[in-house]
């Protein structure tokens, strides 16, 4: 059976220095993304393009979707087939190439999750289980670009 889920931000430029976008320099990238009943993100454009490199940019939000997606989708997995996650880190890469009419597209992420499991015996196991959770993963199946993982597994 097919579920439908909407989700809803909105997404205010904070950026006006009292002329608008009047010049290219003249405003800043800065943004405030809101969901109702949760903290505010402060946004920007990467730095390269002008953005506050203190703030989120919209690059490094699709990178960390797609690694918090992927996250979930393992925990699920190992948690259906009997396989207990005691810590999970990602430090996950995205590139993006640009061209000189302003356009851009991301080409790839690669995944680097780094993964312990309670028992010695479960490691090989585990390692497999980042496939299912890629399959699974909702942000993965919605990109148009490579999504690797390259995953480590070790127990305590």
């Amino acid at each position: 059976m097919q579920h439908q889920h909407t989700y809803s931000i909105m997404v205010e430029w904070t950026g006006n220095q009292g002329t608008g976008t009047d010049h290219y320099r003249n405003y800043k990238r800065d943004h405030t993304i809101r969901v109702e009943g949760k903290p505010e993100l402060l946004g920007s454009a990467d730095p390269t393009f002008r953005g506050d490199p203190m703030r989120h940019n919209p690059e490094e939000l699709l990178v960390a979707a797609l690694s918090a997606c992927h996250l979930m989708s393992y925990l699920h997995v190992c948690a259906l087939n009997g396989i207990v996650v005691t810590a999970y880190t990602d430090n996950a890469t995205g590139r993006m190439e640009t061209f000189p009419d302003g356009s851009g597209h991301m080409t790839e992420v690669v995944l680097y999750p780094e993964v312990t499991v309670r028992e010695p015996g479960m490691t090989e196991k585990a390692k497999e289980f980042h496939h299912k959770a890629h399959e699974l993963c909702f942000i993965a199946n919605s990109v148009n670009f490579v999504v690797r993982c390259e995953a480590e597994v070790r127990s305590t």
